[in-house]
């Protein structure tokens, strides 16, 4: 390259700066607790404020927690579960390792699995085996409300672990809110005393052990008899090589599913399962927070991150706009996972007192720019924060 080149493009360069720097309106200095980051596909930063800074991510976490499990699990990675059954008993034993998207169609798909495969005339006893995961796990941030988002992880769970009901003005009964899904009596009592007639129940943790086997019971029972009754216990198979349900949904349709409607359940359903993965069974909060630690210090450089679980739902999570901005270098070959409207693909977190974003804006050259907004007080300016980074990227060559 010339030295006359050279000079060209420096100056082109600080051209470009000094008219970014003209267009950053007056909220972003009245802004105190924004941290703010545009920058061009190749990390470049373009503005920024607060770079340094660490602040409350909430769901913007998401996408960190994303990129680890892709890492650690292999973004084609299918979430077993192992099932055997034992004839001398008639007993069928079932043992869960996190998927987070089994829901009622799979759990009526491993059932034909074992009919099929098992040749089993007669079912007695169901027996579940949660232990892939400890137990109690309590996730910082998770509440005890009725939504979805404070519902229990663990090894073997079904929808979700929520009920979704409605009320039946015809049949003058509860009958479940989705088609696919049957409403068992188990629930009913639950279900009434919300005094709801429609919504979604959050189950506890003695419930979400049992549900994923009464679900199970309910889809064999229209083959075959089973009279004895779901039972949760850990086990040994005696068979060494026990057969393998691998779910139908490979990694990135998982992080798909999580990114895109912020399902804190499947977030965190990542973190303990990576854990168990790199440290060992039974998961647990500790292993899985290890476990994107190290992967975020040793694959994105990242030294100051602090993270308390993998949803964003804990206010003990920080993370400043430079190091999630390293985030978002590297999920750039993903970010079609993220929500997308019109020329932006991104990810949004609120907290009371807490409104995020982060993600990609796709300039008129066709390049993704990636951006990051987080303000931890007053939410005063995130519109304006939003629209002018949207401005300032739709003028870039």
């Amino acid at each position: 390259m010339t030295k006359k080149k050279l000079t060209v493009l420096i100056l082109s360069g600080i051209l470009t700066g000094l008219v970014f720097l003209s267009m950053i309106p007056c909220v972003y200095a009245e802004t105190v607790n924004a941290g703010i980051i545009l920058a061009d596909d190749q990390g470049r930063i373009l503005y920024a404020q607060n770079k340094e800074k660490p602040f409350v991510p909430a769901s913007t976490l998401k996408i960190l927690t994303s990129l680890a499990a892709i890492h650690i699990l292999g973004e084609a990675y299918h979430f077993p579960t192992h099932y055997d059954y034992d004839a001398p008993s008639k007993n069928v034993y079932i043992k869960g390792y996190g998927d987070p998207l089994l829901t009622s169609e799979i759990i009526q798909d491993l059932s034909q699995d074992i009919l099929l495969k098992a040749k089993i005339k007669e079912i007695r006893h169901i027996i579940i085996d949660p232990s892939y995961y400890a137990k109690p796990i309590d996730i910082p941030g998770k509440g005890d409300s009725l939504n979805p988002y404070d519902a229990p992880v663990g090894a073997l769970c079904a929808n979700f672990n929520t009920i979704h009901f409605q009320w039946d003005k015809d049949k003058k009964c509860f009958i479940s809110g989705e088609p696919q899904t049957p409403l068992l009596d188990f629930f009913h009592a639950d279900i009434r005393k919300t005094n709801l007639r429609q919504g979604r129940i959050t189950l506890s943790r003695e419930q979400s052990d049992l549900y994923p086997g009464l679900l199970l019971k309910y889809f064999l029972e229209k083959k075959i008899p089973v009279t004895g009754s779901v039972q949760v216990q850990a086990f040994a198979l005696n068979n060494s090589a026990p057969r393998v349900f691998q779910s139908p949904h490979e990694l990135k349709a998982v992080i798909q599913s999580l990114l895109q409607y912020s399902n804190n359940f499947i977030a965190n359903q990542l973190l303990l399962s990576m854990g168990a993965k790199l440290f060992g069974e039974p998961a647990t909060l500790e292993k899985g927070v290890r476990a994107v630690q190290d992967f975020s210090r040793r694959h994105l450089g990242l030294t100051d991150l602090t993270i308390d679980e993998g949803s964003g739902l804990s206010r003990g999570n920080r993370i400043s706009p430079n190091e999630m901005l390293k985030v978002l270098g590297k999920f750039m070959p993903y970010h079609g996972l993220l929500k997308h409207e019109e020329n932006e693909f991104f990810k949004t977190g609120t907290l009371t007192g807490v409104r995020t974003r982060a993600g990609y804006l796709s300039g008129k050259n066709g390049r993704l720019y990636p951006y990051i907004i987080m303000i931890n007080k007053e939410n005063k300016g995130y519109e304006s924060i939003l629209n002018h980074l949207k401005n300032m990227t739709n003028q870039l060559q």
